[in-house]
Formats: structure tokens, C-alpha cells, sequence
């Protein structure tokens, strides 16, 4: 669900207990559309995160730490000058509208306190963070928004703030509950929720309905509601009063597979049959259960962009290039007819002529059955027969060369498709930077001259605890595959893949003890969910002792073999959900 206003209420009382009176200790912007502001106390340190973004914008505080770019943008150097060191004074909102203001006594370039306004509106594909000088007028914002973008309202630098336009319902905190149930019964035509929607401020669609369905568990239109349901509509008015006097209850809803349903500062009792009802203290814990595990993902994808669409290229190339050398074998396989022309042409010099556009002889490795062979007419019999004999030596080389080609390329293909499997399941920023020096290495991409970016120390494996207490690491890219099999692993630890499929190295850790069984099939389990058939019921993982495990001379990162093994069928195990 979007957060509405109700619910940022209750957020900006949960920000403004800690907040007021915390410094701004550092500030960062991990993408354009992402700021976080650490805030610090005598005795505490949270992280505000901020999403203006079109599917999650929010504010909350977060015990995550968003990746942020090797080199801040400009906006986030401007932000840092105009609020690192200040103090928050103050935490707003007008009325239950989805607009936060958080202001700042802060200093500016020559020692003057001044007064700064960090406006954040939630508002869908609006949503926005717009900083304020003590005149309202704007600074910069996340998001420029000029005349071409909206006619009525532009956010840029040295134009004056306005408000988003105001919607015509009721405050349910300052208007009575039978203030509320008349405007509520205005909209005749429309539904129970619809018009509770129409007619309170702060409402969403989902508290809209929650509302309906504790009055009738349904969700009637206003012209048919009897008296009883108009004096439980009332009642349900004064407990959503309760709430905003006495504090919210947050809560959220899970699927029976454990998947997020929604969330809310209430209890959610028309989705009582979708999924589990869950209890929590903190508003923004549910924001940072329901968004950063998506959002990562998100993050990830948009910054490997780019590499999916290179490596996509590449494959689609290289699968093309295996083809053409396909046909161009096929040609080739027809050497021998070449040799065996030549050989028929010298056996027949003596009755053949020069200016013929073809020879017919007899063919003594076909029971002398007459054959015709083409000629060139500007060539004697014997020049003829010389062409065959060098075009049969130009395709016995080609079907080796091409042999080997088609080999080298199809090495290439299954490597490029490694590669893509990483991409799917990479992260962080620094983990792609990982598969673009993988990929440079390997001469797929050009290395960036010019540049002097900071070279960060590589990787670390991924690493999880199997039931009975066994490490188990993970490679995240093939060049870590390399490390992990041959630099990092033990010859008794023992080595899974998924059987003929991209995927990771995977190691189980024995420390000179024999594995249980169990520990065995936990870590198969994440071999198949570290690869690109993770989504099968069932998967084949290869396993082996590590010095079974051999590297052929001059092959691609993340290649081996593999000759003594074993095989298990398992289900893919992601590893968080057994910690």
C-alpha cells in the first residue's frame, strides 16, 4: 500500500521523538532519487532514509546502510554545505496532508545561524525532497519539475514554495464524528469506502476499506445503509479518533509463504483471510521489512543495466558467430568430393580438353558409374584438377581452424553466460564493479582509461551456517569461484555446483571432520539456489572432495572439471529463511 496521511502522522511522531534536537552527523545520497541524513544524539545514532521514488517513496527511520556511489553528486555536496552540523528543531505537518517538514537551525558560510526546511512529499510518482531557506524559497530539490513537467506547480532553485493543491475533506481530528458521517452520506451514488475516502483527510484506500468492512464486512453503497450500520460508522469514526490521540498500533500482513501483503497503523481485519495478522513496535521497522529487501534488488538491477544489456549483446553475438562457423563447417565438409575430382580429372588427362564448362568421366570409387565434374573453361585439365587439389587443402585446414573457433566460441557463450547468472543475483555497486573487472580481464570490455577511481579490496566469499554448525561460502562472481575452489578451500572440504547449469562455487567447510548428511544436502540446497535453475522443484548438484576439483591451462574464470562425483536432487535452500 502507499503510505497515507494517517500513517505519516504516526511516522512523523515516531521521527520527531528522536529527532528533535539530534545534529545531522553526515548525509548521503545513494541515488538520485534516495537520501539518508545520519542524525546524532548524546547517546544514539538512526539513519533517516528518504525515497522519493515512484513504486516506494517513504520516510523512515532505517537499521539498513544503502550502498552510496564512489563519487557524491553535486546535490549531495550542496545538501551536505547547507545541513551537516545543523540541528533539527522541529518535525510538521499541516494538517493530514502526505507532506513532512523537518526544520534545521543550521549555519551558513559565514557563521550566521539560518533556518532550513527539508520538505518531503509522499505522493506516489509526485513524491519529492525539496530543501527551503528561511523565506520558502527553494534551494534545490531531489527532483526538478520545470513548466514543461507541471504548469501549475515548478520546483527549482530561487522559485517560492507552494503547496500541493488541498483536497475539500474533513480533518478527522478537528471535525466531530457527526460532521464526518454527514459529509460521508453527501455521496449517495458512490460506495461505503469511496465516500470515506471522499470525505476524510490522511485516508487511503486500504484504511478507506478497513473502515467499511468493520461496519458492514462489506462494502455497501451509502443509499442503502440502515440506521444501525450509520451508528456503527460512527462508532468506527471515533476509534479511528482513538488511534490519532492515543498512538497507532502497527501491524502488517503476511502471506502463508511468508511474503508481504500489507501494512497499516491499524489492524487489518478485512485481510484476516489473506494471510497472517503480525504485531510491531516500530512504524518504520514494517517500511524496512516491506521495501529494502525489494528496493536492493532494484537498486541492483538499475545499476547493472548496462552490463545486462552488454553481456546480452554479447551473448546474442557470440551465439550468431557459432552459427555462421556451424554453416561454414558444413561447407567445408565436402573436402573429400574436392580431392576425389582432382584424382578423376589426372586419370583423364588424356581424353579431356581444354574450353569444356564440365567433364564427364568415370568414377572408379563408385563402380565406374559415369560422373560429371564442373570445369573451368579459361583453365587446361590439369590447372582444373590443381584448382581441386588446392581448394581440398584450403578446407582440411578450415574444418580444423573452424573446429577450433566454433570450440573457443562456444567456451565464450557458456562463460558470457555465467556472467548474466552473477548479474541477476549481484547486490551492491561493488559486486558489479567486481563482474566489469571480470569482464575486462577476459577481454569482453574495454578498460576505462583516465579515470582514477579507488580500488576497493576484493570480496569477500558469501558465508552461512549449515544446522549442524559447518561454514558454507558462496562465490559471487567467477573469479571468486576461482579463489574459493583453489586459494580459500581445504583439499578435504567439499565442492557443489548445479549439474550443467551457470552458477556458483559452493564449499562446504569440514575442518578434518566427515560432514553429517545434513549439512551435505543444506548446502547442495544453496548450491541450486545460487544458480540459474533455482526455480526448478527439483535440481541436480554435482558434489566432490576440492581436490578433485582441476582448472584446464588458459580456460575462463569460474571454469573447471570434474571427473569423480556425486549427485543429489534437492529443492533450492535460500539461505536467510534457515538461519
Amino acid at each position: 500500500m502507499a503510505i497515507d496521511g494517517l500513517f505519516l502522522h504516526f511516522i512523523k511522531e515516531e521521527i520527531k521523538e528522536f529527532a528533535v534536537g539530534a545534529k545531522v552527523d553526515k548525509l548521503y545520497l545513494p541515488t538520485r532519487h534516495e537520501l539518508v541524513i545520519l542524525l546524532r544524539t548524546r547517546t544514539q545514532t538512526r539513519r533517516l532514509f528518504v525515497s522519493v521514488s515512484g513504486n516506494a517513496p517513504r520516510i523512515n527511520f532505517t537499521r539498513f546502510t544503502p550502498e552510496n556511489p564512489a563519487n557524491p553528486p553535486m546535490l549531495c555536496m550542496l545538501l551536505r554545505k547547507q545541513l551537516c552540523g545543523a540541528t533539527v528543531t522541529d518535525v510538521r505537518q499541516l494538517g493530514y496532508d502526505r507532506v513532512l517538514f523537518i526544520d534545521f537551525d543550521a549555519t551558513n558560510e559565514i557563521g550566521d545561524r539560518v533556518k532550513r526546511t527539508l520538505v518531503v512529499e509522499i505522493m506516489a510518482q509526485y513524491s519529492n525532497c525539496i530543501l527551503l531557506d528561511e523565506n520558502g524559497v527553494i534551494i534545490d530539490a531531489l527532483k526538478r519539475i520545470d513548466a514543461s513537467k507541471s504548469s501549475f506547480r515548478e520546483i527549482l532553485p530561487q522559485r517560492t514554495y507552494e503547496l500541493p493543491p488541498q483536497q475539500d475533506k474533513l480533518n478527522p481530528e478537528e471535525a466531530t464524528e457527526e460532521e464526518i458521517l454527514g459529509k460521508v452520506l453527501f455521496f449517495t451514488d458512490k460506495k461505503l469506502s469511496s465516500a470515506i475516502l471522499s470525505s476524510v483527510s490522511g485516508v487511503s484506500p486500504l484504511t478507506a476499506k478497513e473502515i467499511a468492512y468493520r461496519v458492514t464486512l462489506s462494502d455497501p453503497e451509502i443509499n442503502k445503509l440502515s440506521d444501525g450500520v450509520k451508528q456503527r460508522l460512527l462508532h468506527e469514526l471515533a476509534v479511528l479518533r482513538g488511534y490519532i490521540e492515543n498512538g497507532a498500533e502497527p501491524c502488517y500482513v503476511v502471506s502463508d509463504t511468508g511474503e508481504p501483503v500489507e501494512f497499516s497503523f491499524m489492524p487489518l481485519t478485512s485481510l484476516s483471510l489473506r494471510g497472517k495478522l503480525v504485531a510491531e513496535e516500530s512504524l518504520s521497522d514494517i517500511l524496512d521489512f516491506f521495501f529494502v529487501e525489494r528496493e536492493k534488488l532494484l537498486r541492483a538491477k538499475s545499476k547493472a543495466e548496462d552490463l545486462f544489456k552488454t553481456v546480452s549483446n554479447l551473448i546474442e553475438r557470440t551465439s550468431k558467430k557459432i552459427n555462421n562457423l556451424r554453416e561454414e563447417l558444413l561447407q567445408a565438409e565436402d573436402a573429400e568430393t574436392k580431392r576425389i575430382y582432382a584424382e578423376l580429372i589426372n586419370a583423364n588427362l588424356y581424353s579431356l580438353q581444354k574450353g569444356s564448362s564440365e567433364y564427364e568421366v568415370a568414377d572408379y570409387y563408385n563402380d565406374y558409374k559415369m560422373t560429371k565434374i564442373p570445369a573451368a573453361e579459361h583453365l587446361s585439365p590439369a590447372q582444373n584438377a590443381q584448382r581441386y587439389y588446392k581448394e581440398y587443402r584450403k578446407a582440411q585446414t578450415a574444418k580444423k581452424v573452424l573446429a577450433q573457433q566454433i570450440e573457443a566460441a562456444s567456451a565464450d557463450l557458456e562463460y558470457l553466460e555465467t556472467v548474466r547468472d552473477e548479474l541477476s543475483r549481484a547486490e551492491t555497486e561493488r559486486e558489479l564493479n567486481e563482474i566489469r573487472t571480470e569482464l575486462s580481464g577476459a577481454g569482453f570490455l574495454k578498460s576505462k582509461t583516465g579515470t582514477k577511481n579507488k580500488k576497493n579490496a576484493p570480496m569477500k566469499p558469501l558465508e552461512f551456517i549449515s544446522p549442524n554448525g559447518s561454514r558454507v561460502l558462496v562465490g559471487r562472481n567467477n573469479t571468486q569461484n576461482d579463489a574459493l575452489t583453489f586459494k580459500i578451500s581445504s583439499k578435504n572440504d567439499i565442492w557443489f555446483h548445479a549439474k550443467k547449469a551457470p552458477g556458483s562455487h559452493v564449499v562446504l567447510v569440514c575442518s578434518e571432520k566427515e560432514p553429517l548428511s545434513e549439512d551435505i544436502e543444506f548446502a547442495a540446497g544453496v548450491a541450486a539456489w545460487y544458480s540459474s535453475v533455482r526455480e526448478r522443484g527439483s535440481v541436480e548438484v554435482d558434489y566432490t572432495k576440492v581436490r578433485n576439483i582441476k582448472k584446464p591451462p588458459a580456460s575462463r574464470p569460474g571454469f573447471v572439471i570434474y571427473h569423480v562425483y556425486s549427485t543429489l536432487y534437492v529443492k533450492a535452500i535460500r539461505p536467510e529463511d534457515k538461519k
